[in-house]
């Protein structure tokens, strides 16, 4: 989705301040959004370029929602949000590749490939983006995964079930596909070096336990 964030301008009077600020908007980008940031004085002005703002992003990233659709997801538009119901037993499989917005976000890749690990068929997905962006495959595949990689390209192909494993997160994007592959496996799943997770997922474990996941954070 597109977010419109706004601030005054003592929101950024100082170094402290504007730290603040660059959190908020970095844990947004690890969100999956896109953000429109706004900072002025002028609260008329800017409130009217916020409206202008929110009129034009207020729809969420068709593309994203395209692969939802596409896998046989089905989704409701609310004024409150968005209504999702999964496809099933096993979505069908979709071939991705990322590019600059508004194309396919680089930094849901690793979390809608966990998500094709148990499509109906094979999907493909292209890293357009960055290198070295495939470091969640060798985990996924410890999973049960069938994912093989040339170059910048991933075929994964869809399994029964994926299997609870101990598996190391690499980075912030790899580290949550490993944990909604750990929901979608049958058994149990242990994931270490979940500091990558905190560095952008607030209260994870809270808000997934809200949905109904078994999930527990754990010392080594």
């Amino acid at each position: 989705a597109k977010k419109v964030l706004k601030f005054g301008g003592t929101s950024v009077g100082t170094i402290e301040r504007l730290l603040h600020v660059a959190q908020i908007i970095k844990k947004e980008y690890a969100a999956g959004n896109e953000v429109i940031v706004i900072v002025s004085a002028m609260s008329g002005k800017t409130n009217e370029l916020l409206k202008q703002s929110q009129s034009i992003s207020k729809n969420f990233n068709k593309r994203e929602l395209d692969v939802l659709l596409a896998s046989g997801a089905k989704i409701e538009e609310h004024s409150w949000g968005l209504l999702i119901e999964g496809p099933g037993d096993k979505p069908e499989a979709v071939d991705i590749m990322t590019d600059p917005y508004p194309g396919f976000p680089t930094d849901l890749q690793a979390q809608v490939m966990a998500y094709m690990t148990r499509v109906n068929g094979a999907s493909m997905i292209t890293e357009t983006i960055f290198e070295n962006r495939f470091m969640h495959v060798p985990e996924l595949n410890r999973m049960g995964a069938n994912i093989n990689v040339h170059n910048s390209t991933a075929l994964v192909r869809g399994v029964k079930n994926l299997m609870g494993a101990p598996v190391m997160a690499t980075d912030l994007r790899a580290s949550v596909s490993l944990v909604l592959a750990g929901l979608a496996a049958t058994g149990e799943t242990t994931i270490n070096r979940i500091y990558h997770l905190d560095r952008g997922y607030e209260n994870l474990v809270s808000k997934l336990r809200a949905c109904g996941a078994t999930i527990d954070r754990v010392r080594a």
